[in-house]
């Protein structure tokens, strides 16, 4: 496959950081994880988050999934504020309406691929829709392997389940933090052309984190970070364009 994407501009926002800062610590050890970071995620598109080791990045994703709290700012989730949200609600949310997809597989050794993909759902007392599930399966190319527990399946074929995992439940967005790292080069080029299939083939809506200037070429568009605030951005990116970015910031 071509590694350059579509241009396609999107104007409805899947989810929004406004004016978003994280501290840890207090007093004068106080340290900005984020400062101020503000950006708009489009649905239906394939946003990539770049910058240089202790940007933020992974910080941002981690607001954005609300997985964290920020200090200051607001955090959206379409039109749904998801700062505001009790423990309880926020869990909800992202139960129903976030998938993610980490380095780690985190599949349950005992079950099935079959039935790692739908456990959210079981776990949820939602009926998974077989129709949907066998499509995604056939996406990202399960369709032979999902009767196969995770000692069964290699390393690449394992991130193929937990990705569809997160995209089984259809969620309003999926959230990928590094998830070609723990993937040999082959797999991990497998793993972001079924991203890319994701977002084109069945309307997903795609943000990762990478460091790689080539799995961000995947994307539509790269967000880049530095000193935890937003800095520039790259539509239909090539690697090289984005090496030479990483490059400038880095200097």
């Amino acid at each position: 496959m071509t590694t350059m994407t579509s241009t396609r501009v999107r104007t409805d926002t899947a989810a929004r950081a406004e004016g978003v800062t994280k501290l840890y610590g207090a007093g004068d050890a106080a340290v900005a994880a984020l400062d101020d970071a503000s950006v708009d995620l489009y649905a239906g598109q394939f946003t990539a988050i770049m910058g240089p080791s202790g940007s933020g990045k992974s910080t941002l994703l981690h607001m954005l999934a609300g997985l964290d709290r920020p200090t200051a700012g607001e955090v959206y989730v379409a039109d749904t504020e998801i700062t505001r949200l009790g423990d309880k609600a926020l869990t909800t949310l992202r139960r129903d309406r976030i998938g993610f997809i980490f380095q780690s597989f985190n599949l349950l050794p005992t079950l099935t691929a079959a039935e790692n993909i739908v456990l959210p759902m079981r776990i949820a007392g939602r009926k998974p829709d077989a129709h949907w599930v066998a499509e995604v399966a056939e996406t990202v190319g399960l369709t032979g392997r999902l009767g196969h527990r995770p000692a069964q399946l290699s390393g690449g074929q394992q991130q193929r389940v937990a990705a569809a995992r997160a995209l089984a439940s259809k969620p309003d967005i999926v959230f990928a933090d590094e998830p070609t790292g723990a993937l040999d080069r082959r797999s991990g080029t497998e793993l972001l052309g079924l991203l890319r299939g994701a977002v084109d083939d069945l309307g997903q809506t795609v943000v990762m984190v990478t460091h790689d200037p080539t799995a961000a070429c995947y994307a539509d568009r790269v967000v880049f970070l530095a000193d935890g605030r937003i800095v520039d951005e790259l539509y239909a990116p090539s690697a090289e364009a984005v090496l030479d970015h990483m490059k400038q910031m880095e200097a």
